[in-house]
Formats: structure tokens, sequence, C-alpha cells
């Protein structure tokens, strides 16, 4: 009998592989394609084994990174589904930021498919839960929840929005210590000039 526990160690070894084997350029289109069905099928397995043991808060997590595959594999609906279902389930968890976080990507989504009053409704939520909720471990999660609205703002030609928002993430990439981070953010706001 599986439990919540061999579903989070089948994420954990997803992400480690997809970080260590995609990160950096593969020996081969073959196998970079061989690393990510592996790390897809470990999150398929995962998500099986949340629904069957009822374990909602790791179905979140699993859900959410099977989304990040198939939308990096460029199946958009697919991950759309995905990340649908990992919203979904996050309203009835009580967790905000896991929440905001599952609504930010499913943002994602929407934006590179050009929905893009989906995408700012989804941002906009994940923004205003992280402004409520977020403290300590969350800030890099909420300026990475700034920086696609503000990409956003950019593409709706709404600049004095996209300055702000690159500039609240800034603040928070440098509190986080992350210098590319911040460094994006100060690049594209001298872009906006």
């Amino acid at each position: 009998m599986h439990s919540a526990a061999d579903a989070l160690t089948l994420i954990h070894e997803a992400w480690t592989l997809r970080r260590d084997k995609l990160a950096a350029p593969p020996a081969s289109e073959a196998e970079a394609r061989a690393v990510a069905e592996k790390v897809r099928g470990y999150l398929v397995e995962a998500v099986a084994i949340c629904r069957t043991v009822g374990a909602d808060r790791e179905l979140v997590a699993a859900l959410g990174k099977l989304g990040h595959v198939e939308q990096d594999a460029g199946r958009h609906d697919a991950a759309g589904i995905c990340l649908e279902e990992a919203v979904a389930v996050a309203r009835t968890v009580a967790d905000p930021l896991r929440l905001a976080h599952a609504v930010r990507h499913l943002g994602d989504v929407h934006r590179h498919a050009g929905r893009l009053a989906d995408a700012e409704a989804c941002y906009h939520e994940a923004l205003s839960l992280y402004g409520r909720h977020a403290t300590g471990a969350a800030t890099l999660d909420h300026a990475n929840a700034l920086r696609p609205m503000a990409f956003l703002k950019e593409e709706l030609g709404q600049v004095e929005e996209a300055r702000v928002l690159w500039g609240r993430a800034r603040e928070l990439y440098g509190a986080a210590g992350i210098e590319a981070g911040a460094a994006e953010c100060a690049d594209r706001l001298a872009r906006l000039g």
C-alpha cells in the first residue's frame, strides 16, 4: 500500500532528475526526451498515489509539477488540465500559499496561450494571496508571481503598472538573495525608461 510519503519521494526524485539532467545541455535530444518522460512518469505515478490515498496537499504539488512538465513539452492543454485541477484541490486544503502557487502557474499557462484576461485574473489572485500571507520563505514565490504579471502588463501596454511590479519584484528578489532575479528586474526597468 502506497502512502503520501511515497508520492513525495517520487515528486522529489522527479524534480531532482529534471534539475540535474535537464538544466545542463543533455548529450543528445533522445537523451533529453528519455529523461523528460522519466520525470513525467514519476509525476503521473505520484498523482495516482495521491488520489488513491486522499493526500490532497501532496496532490496539489504533484499536479503542479506535472503541469510544469507538460508545458515544457509543449502540451499546453494537458498542462492546463493539470493546473486547473491543482487549483481546485488547493482551494479545498485551506493553504493560501499552496493555492497562490498553483494559481500563478495556471496564469502562466493562460498567458502563454494568449488568454491574457484569464492570466491577469490568476495573477491578481496569486498576488493578493501572497500579499496577505507571504513571509520568510514565501518571499521568492511572491517575487516569482510579480514577474509574470509585470511581463503581462508590458504586453498590455500598461507601462507604469509594469514599472511598479518590476520594482517590487526587484526588492523581493534582493531580499531573497536572488541576484539574477534582481538583475533581470533592473534590466526590465531600464528598458521601460
